[in-house]
């Protein structure tokens, strides 16, 4: 079963995919002209845009900034702690250069997926939806493909990537306070049952309050951890720019694994291409298609060169993972500590540095956040796929959630119970699936979402 799962995800991940993202991501930056940099200030204005109303003066949506807050809860998860250390781990330092260049480029798909998913949404009884499966129906003409993408999702976010998730938090919680994966995953599965039956808006709502509390309050801790190794943080960056470029003798051998950890873990948290946030934007109601794009595009940073930096930063400041020799810099053999596959436990062991003794159960908390989290949003993807593929048939479509919502707590169980390693390739065929489709779909849509940004800046 491993060895099956191994070669499916090298098949889905081939290098092709990664020049796919890259060079995607790179198209949409020449453009857009670099709005992810251009309109800086006014993606920060457009999270905080009114909903828009129906002629009776009921929310047609979402807002922008619960939109925002969803879409940034799916980004915002295991793949910023546990999958930061898993890119080091494997990658070394190099990884993390990596991770910001395509989050940097990643944001420019996010405008992209984000404005084509408001272009080509669908009214429903309980509010705007759509996302991929929508633009690739209505825009390339193809149902059969559109179908097929909204299937992959519910198969992709809700029966694998749930799996990742609940695996890095039971690993976490294990780790500092010796609770059994049982109950982990079953006491994870149920305080998601509570959140998920109220829908969308139950959703929208907590994750609003919970998600910029959550980051922000991880920043803050970054802070405090990397303050503490200050006289670290030049090696730590020279470490970082020579693995990524492979110009040290050690660095160079891993250059490849350095820059495909780089890409895939920066790819799986930031979730730029892969459709998910496009979902949540359907779902805002907003003036302009655009402004849910720059929207969207801020959560990539945010999710990226804020937190995972962060994670990185405190892993490679407090010598957790001694890859370079914490006096000159100079690059060591990539010997990670006596961890095995629980990645968690790097991070953990880096804030435990600092604050001793309690560290690591205070990741543990911040991870059972982050995930709860993510769970929720991969349910709003997964149930507005759903409303996608059963449009006009209300029983089918309740059925069919209830199904969903059913298999994604099993899941979130049985990931709380399996081997790390297996997990996390899980989770990368379900991220690769879904990008394969949505990027060429985005590649050969992109000239309306360029159209819809111009006539946006027009109105400035």
């Amino acid at each position: 079963m491993d060895k099956f799962v191994s070669l499916i995800n090298d098949i889905v991940w081939s290098p092709a995919l990664v020049v796919l993202l890259v060079g995607a991501g790179l198209y949409f930056s020449i453009r857009t002209r670099f709005v992810q940099v251009r309109k800086l200030g006014l993606m920060v204005k457009s999270l905080f845009a009114p909903a828009q109303k129906d002629k009776d003066g009921r929310t047609k949506g979402i807002s922008s900034f619960q939109a925002f807050s969803v879409a940034l809860s799916g980004r915002v998860g295991t793949g910023n702690i546990v999958g930061v250390a898993t890119a080091i781990a494997m990658g070394g330092p190099g990884a993390v250069f990596w991770m910001w260049i395509i989050a940097f480029l990643g944001a420019s798909t996010a405008f992209v997926e984000s404005t084509l998913a408001q272009l080509y949404n669908f009214p429903h009884s309980s509010g705007l939806r759509g996302g991929p499966a929508c633009y690739i129906e209505k825009g390339l003409k193809c149902k059969w493909l559109a179908v097929l993408f909204a299937v992959l999702t519910l198969f992709g976010y809700g029966l694998l990537l749930a799996t990742v998730q609940s695996n890095g938090v039971t690993n976490a919680l294990g780790n500092s306070f010796s609770i059994p994966p049982l109950w982990c995953g079953l006491g994870l599965a149920f305080l998601l049952a509570l959140v998920i039956v109220g829908g969308i808006k139950s959703i929208a709502k907590v994750a609003s309050v919970v998600t910029p509390f959550m980051a922000l309050g991880y920043i803050v801790l970054t802070v405090v951890v990397v303050a503490r190794h200050w006289d670290m943080v030049p090696s730590v960056f020279n470490a970082i720019f020579t693995g990524a470029l492979g110009i040290k003798p050690v660095a160079g051998g891993i250059l490849g694994s350095t820059i495909m950890m780089g890409v895939k873990r920066g790819i799986f948290s930031n979730e730029a291409g892969q459709g998910g946030g496009a979902i949540v934007s359907a779902s805002a109601s907003v003036s302009h298609p655009a402004k849910q794009g720059l929207a969207q595009a801020f959560s990539v940073y945010v999710d990226t060169i804020l937190i995972c930096t962060g994670t990185a930063l405190m892993i490679l400041c407090s010598g957790t993972y001694n890859i370079f020799d914490a006096k000159t810099g100079e690059m060591l053999e990539a010997v990670a500590p006596e961890l095995g596959g629980n990645y968690v436990g790097y991070t953990q062991a880096a804030v435990d540095s600092v604050l001793s003794g309690i560290g690591g159960g205070f990741v543990s908390i911040a991870l059972v956040f982050f995930v709860f989290t993510t769970l929720m949003a991969y349910y709003f993807y997964g149930e507005s796929s759903i409303m996608y593929i059963f449009q006009g048939k209300p029983r089918g479509e309740k059925a069919a959630i209830w199904c969903f919502r059913t298999g994604l707590l099993l899941m979130t169980v049985f990931g709380a119970l399996k081997e790390a390693n297996v997990i996390w390739q899980l989770g990368d065929i379900g991220v690769g699936v879904t990008a394969w489709i949505n990027v060429i779909a985005l590649l050969l849509l992109c000239p309306q979402a360029i159209k819809a940004l111009r006539e946006f800046e027009k109105t400035q």
